[in-house]
């Protein structure tokens, strides 16, 4: 069925077939919705190949061994965990020890940025096993984009998956596939994470009001999460254990930001928060793409396409001095095709912003670095992983 939103037509096509071959097949994915199995299974996974005894298990949950030994039990047999070896114990039997089967299954995560589509793979670990890139014109309309990411996605998952058939007739038994648990989206605000529906993206008003989220679920048949691309990221650190409250900004084809505050990325009630470009900071200032003047993004990338790389990164650190003053963040980090451009000058230009603000204040200086750890499209994969492993954020 196709739709009409804001002037764009969506929907999957007229037959609603998945495009993704077999992507919900191995993993019940009932099994995951429990709060308890998700405390196991985050635990499980940060053990590493290690692994952690059932009794290890029970303590760090508060739940009860038995409770434990049932939740193992069916994650074992639905290949989410495995023995990991036996370990020694203060008294009796050896332990046996369980480790989390990474391989077990998969999520998708898509950048789509204003002029490229970069797409990864990655296990129930966030490693990354598979990586695509395509040309993106994001004003191309709803169908085009759509069909774009579906290919992409399809090929992610067919590389990994590497055969077809299921055995049938064969009289030989095969293995359960690993499962596709689901896609994250993420791309320039704003947007409405809570119901994946796009607002007016900053350059391209078309997408006023056209749910990404049910569209492409339909299209690929698979669950769909969608974010802004700098919360996506910003989650990404916060899963690879960058801690305590931070700004992750990013400067690429527009200039955004992501929030952690206490370890979790604040999104705000209409997921408004990092709004972070379109702060003005010269009024009368030159227009920007939002139809506002002196937006921080506009001076950034007007200094930016005349070479200015020490004007971009001064700039920068005004926005992010602004950022520092409300918010009392620990730390700002820095990301984005620009920034990877030439990282020394902007961290030397935004640091001297603010040390010269926290001289004024008398404030301890609050540290630059360019962002570690994966991007875009690595962060909305975990949009899709955290809530598997019980984390609130996805």
């Amino acid at each position: 069925m196709n739709r009409t939103y804001g002037g764009m037509r969506g929907g999957a096509g007229t037959t609603g077939t998945a495009v993704v071959p077999g992507a919900t097949g191995g993993v019940n994915l009932l099994a995951l919705r429990s709060h308890n199995a998700a405390l196991v299974l985050d635990l499980l996974r940060t053990a590493g190949a290690e692994g952690i005894s059932r009794l290890e298990l029970a303590e760090r949950t508060g739940l009860t061994p038995q409770a434990v030994s049932k939740i193992t039990a069916r994650l074992r047999a639905e290949g989410l965990a495995a023995d990991a070896g036996r370990r020694a114990s203060t008294g009796g039997k050896p332990r046996t020890v369980l480790r989390l089967v990474p391989e077990a299954g998969h999520a998708v995560g898509v950048h789509l940025d204003r002029d490229e589509l970069r797409a990864v793979l990655v296990d129930l670990d966030g490693t990354v096993v598979g990586e695509r890139s395509a040309p993106l014109d994001l004003g191309a309309g709803a169908e085009a984009v759509l069909a774009g990411v579906a290919g992409v996605v399809e090929g992610l998952w067919t590389a990994k998956d590497g055969t077809a058939g299921d055995g049938a007739g064969t009289g030989v038994r095969v293995p359960p596939r690993p499962a596709l648990l689901g896609a994250g989206v993420a791309l320039p605000g704003p947007l409405d994470h809570a119901r994946g529906v796009l607002h007016r993206v900053t350059g391209f008003p078309e997408w006023d009001g056209y749910p990404l989220r049910d569209a492409l679920s339909e299209r690929l048949g698979v669950p769909v999460v969608v974010d802004k691309d700098t919360n996506a990221a910003a989650l990404g650190l916060a899963v690879d254990g960058e801690g305590g409250s931070f700004a992750y900004l990013h400067l690429g084809t527009g200039l955004g930001a992501g929030l952690v505050i206490g370890g979790s990325v604040h999104r705000g009630p209409r997921t408004g928060a990092g709004e972070f470009g379109h702060q003005v900071v010269q009024l009368d200032g030159p227009r920007c793409g939002c139809g506002d003047r002196g937006c921080v993004e506009a001076l950034c990338l007007a200094a930016v396409a005349r070479g200015d790389t020490d004007e971009a990164a001064r700039v920068l650190g005004v926005g992010a001095a602004n950022l520092v003053g409300l918010l009392d963040i620990d730390r700002v980090l820095l990301g984005g095709r620009t920034i990877e451009a030439a990282p020394e000058a902007f961290v030397r230009g935004v640091r001297a912003v603010l040390d010269t603000r926290a001289r004024r204040t008398g404030d301890t200086a609050v540290p630059v670095r360019v962002a570690s750890g994966g991007g875009v499209a690595e962060g909305a994969a975990q949009s899709v992983l955290a809530p598997v492993f019980g984390r609130g954020d996805g």
